[in-house]
């Protein structure tokens, strides 16, 4: 089963499922928000947003392919580029991190460690881009898929609570643990992502 995640650009937008495109929940604060649903423009709205950090900060996502289907993605971007951050009741989110907005992987393929491999890709990338941590508005309350990720599927990849809320408590990755596992977790994730094409050389200890 070959399984990649791909940088979310404009060309592969329309991979994301069609609530989610036309979904401008985090991309524009509350009142902006309901202004454009009403006018009838989420999609383009949401494209816009897209290209302004693209051209200003870069990748803001992953879209996550098993045997070339599209099955998820992952939106993260500094809490600068997400004006709905500022409504929650934990929010700031802390300087030196970035904002994990929201991610979705479909039913039938949940449960198969695609979310965290998600996780440990978007880690990579902010780290090279010289961010420390991740943190997200988790809803504790979660019943069903929703712009805000589950509090519980948060803590479930590593993430600990840092402002905690009976609905939206605030949590946060340390990005340089997420990348301390074992090597040999490292090398099934390479190979699950076809990285890996021969046996590794053994390494003196």
């Amino acid at each position: 089963m070959g399984r990649r995640l791909v940088p979310l650009t404009l060309d592969n937008l329309p991979d994301l499922p069609k609530r989610c495109r036309s979904c401008v929940f985090w991309e524009l604060d509350p009142v902006s928000g309901e202004a454009a649903v009403k006018a009838g423009r989420p999609e383009l709205e949401k494209e816009a947003w897209i290209s302004a950090v693209l051209l200003e900060w870069g990748s803001c996502g992953r879209v996550v392919y098993v045997d070339e289907v599209p099955v998820g993605f992952v939106l993260y971007a500094p809490p600068a580029y997400v004006p709905r951050s500022t409504a929650f009741p934990t929010s700031p989110v802390s300087a030196d991190s970035a904002q994990l907005m929201t991610a979705w992987i479909m039913p039938g393929y949940q449960g198969q460690g695609l979310g965290r491999m998600m996780v440990q890709t978007v880690a990579k990338d902010l780290l090279r881009r010289g961010f420390k941590a991740i943190e997200a508005f988790g809803d504790a309350r979660w019943k069903e898929p929703a712009c805000v990720l589950p509090a519980e599927h948060l803590l479930a990849v590593g993430f600990k609570t840092v402002r905690p809320h009976p609905t939206f408590p605030r949590l946060r990755l340390e990005l340089r643990t997420t990348l301390s596992w074992k090597e040999d977790v490292e090398l099934a994730i390479d190979r699950l992502l076809g990285a890996v094409q021969k046996e590794p050389a053994l390494r003196p200890l």
